[in-house]
């Protein structure tokens, strides 16, 4: 569950820390009062995007933090593990999230740095969000699907037919790509073949390219070189070199030290400067040596060259894309022995998948019927509380042309919301408010089988009031005997069986506006008060007289 949640400078709201309780938590406010930044801190903790317009006007950053504990963390634990992250201690996810005005944003999770990845990947494990919307999505078969696989739980069912779905496609495709692929001439082959042996012959790799443009460049410019190594030799120790010239002058140092021993360094140094100028003549030698290239030799580096050069022009300029497309001539010569062939096998392997497929298919679309029936004989019990006395529901399995990614039919859930009428499907004959509870009767019965231990509902009583209003806190509230339920609701009669009550406010008397969140103990003044407010009045004494007539309804029936 839920245990904390720190919030800082998010939209309008400065700061707050939030302790929850186990159970049924109802969060009520004015219309336009800031409920969404509970919303928003939430889903920003559970991995959604957001961008830097949501920090508080005049703030550096804003922070979202939360811990959650879990009686069993294996799970949660498992996750994290397959993410590379730290395990939970003793059963505690702590969770945060930064967003800076200036700097990158930044997550941690129990203390880690982490990605927005990472809390995606988590978020489907700790929270499910329910939004106004909800209803309208029912309208979708794939939702249908959602929710009478989640109650049948065969998620490993689909998944394995999915799996062999994907099989299937990848088989039919390389059969399309086959049947299509244009029959090479004699030509044609003979041109692959001589281009995959001069790629061979180049025997790629980035070592081997930059051994050549070195050997290359030295080929290109030996002529050069050669000119100029010489050049230099013979100025340095030929016949008329700086060293034929300075040696005599050693004579006359030496003689001028022998007179004034003061001048014996500058003879010492003279002589140096005559050993290094042999040494750099000799070197000079030795340059234009190693540049005499063997005429076999320069001709295969200029081939190797001119080569290189032609495939990265035809094939990419790196040589992981000249090695792909070697790769890819190859398959296309081979590919030529047997066209028909490789067809036919293929096609018998298409065939094999397709059957077992139907097969699964058949059996997959038979226990989703079986499943929904049950499903939809359920939520008509409910929706017998929520004001349909002569509702009723069902479902039919509607067969699609051919096989699809989900199976070879989807379901379609019918409705009839009065007595006399017969079931039509959903879109046809439920009027919003209507859908409304036809979805929150489903949720109520899913909420059973759903692992997720947090559930957020914003709002799913709109176009609901009344007693119906009532029906729909007891639901949610009973909800929360197997799940940590946070419902955002407008309708004090859901409002008063919160076990936990959370007021968001905002302030505008001041030189700025600010969102603040309190909670609301159930014996206090303020949560009377607050009832009265969404029953119409807050000072009016009957509003007062039946809030609190409300509250003590919750404490009766709790007992």
């Amino acid at each position: 569950m839920l245990q904390y949640l720190n919030i800082a400078n998010l939209a309008l709201l400065e700061r707050a820390t939030i302790e929850f309780d186990s159970g049924f938590t109802v969060v009520t406010g004015e219309t336009g009062a800031g409920k969404s930044v509970f919303l928003g801190a939430l889903s920003l903790l559970a991995g959604s995007r957001s961008d830097k317009s949501i920090i508080r006007s005049g703030a550096d950053a804003c922070e979202v933090e939360a811990a959650l504990y879990f009686e069993d963390s294996s799970d949660i634990d498992t996750a994290l593990g397959d993410l590379g992250l730290p395990l939970c201690e003793e059963g505690t996810l702590l969770l945060k999230r930064s967003l800076h005005v200036s700097k990158p944003s930044r997550i941690s999770i129990n203390g880690s740095m982490a990605t927005l990845a990472n809390l995606q990947a988590l978020g489907g494990s700790w929270i499910d969000f329910h939004g106004p919307g909800e209803p309208q999505r029912l309208l979708k078969s794939e939702c249908q699907l959602e929710m009478i696989d989640l109650y049948a739980d065969l998620g490993d069912h689909a998944a394995a037919y999915e799996s062999a779905y994907r099989e299937w496609r990848e088989t039919v495709a390389e059969i399309d790509r086959l049947r299509n692929s244009t029959q090479l001439s004699a030509d044609q082959i003979e041109f692959l073949n001589a281009q995959i042996e001069r790629i061979d012959a180049l025997e790629l790799s980035e070592e081997s390219v930059e051994q050549l443009e070195t050997d290359f460049n030295r080929v290109s410019s030996s002529q050069d070189l050669l000119q100029l190594s010489a050049e230099l030799a013979a100025g340095l120790t030929g016949d008329a070199g700086a060293v034929s010239i300075l040696s005599p002058l050693t004579r006359a140092a030496q003689a001028a030290s022998e007179m004034d021993p003061s001048l014996g360094e500058l003879a010492d140094r003279l002589e140096a400067t005559i050993l290094e100028l042999q040494e750099l003549g000799a070197e000079y030698e030795m340059i234009g040596s190693s540049l005499n290239f063997e005429p076999e030799f320069a001709q295969e580096v200029q081939t190797k060259m001119t080569d290189w050069q032609e495939f990265r022009r035809k094939y990419g300029r790196e040589v992981a894309e000249v090695l792909d497309a070697r790769e890819e001539m190859a398959r296309k010569i081979d590919s030529q022995g047997d066209i028909e062939g490789s067809l036919a096998r293929l096609h018998e392997t298409a065939d094999k998948q397709e059957a077992a497929l139907k097969a699964l298919a058949v059996e997959l679309t038979r226990k989703r019927k079986k499943a929904g029936e049950a499903l939809a004989k359920k939520a008509e019990a409910v929706l017998l509380e929520l004001g349909f006395k002569k509702g009723k529901c069902g479902l039919e399995m509607v067969s699609q042309p051919g096989l699809k990614r989900y199976g070879n039919a989807l379901p379609e859930l019918l409705f009839s919301p009065n007595v006399g009428e017969s079931m039509k499907p959903l879109n046809k004959v439920a009027s919003s408010g209507e859908l409304a509870r036809v979805m929150l009767a489903l949720k109520t019965i899913l909420a059973d089988v759903d692992e997720v231990p947090v559930l957020v509902f914003d709002e799913v009583d709109a176009n609901v009031g009344g007693e119906i209003g009532r029906t729909v806190g007891t639901r949610l509230k009973g909800i929360g005997g197997s799940h940590q339920v946070i419902c955002i609701t407008h309708l004090p009669q859901v409002a008063s069986l919160g076990d936990s009550h959370f007021i968001v406010e905002k302030d505008q008397s001041g030189d700025r506006a600010r969102v603040s969140i309190e909670k609301l103990d159930s014996g206090d003044e303020p949560r009377v008060v607050e009832l009265a407010r969404m029953l119409g009045d807050r000072s009016a004494e009957s509003a007062l007289s039946h809030a609190r007539d409300l509250l003590a309804e919750r404490v009766g029936s709790a007992k």
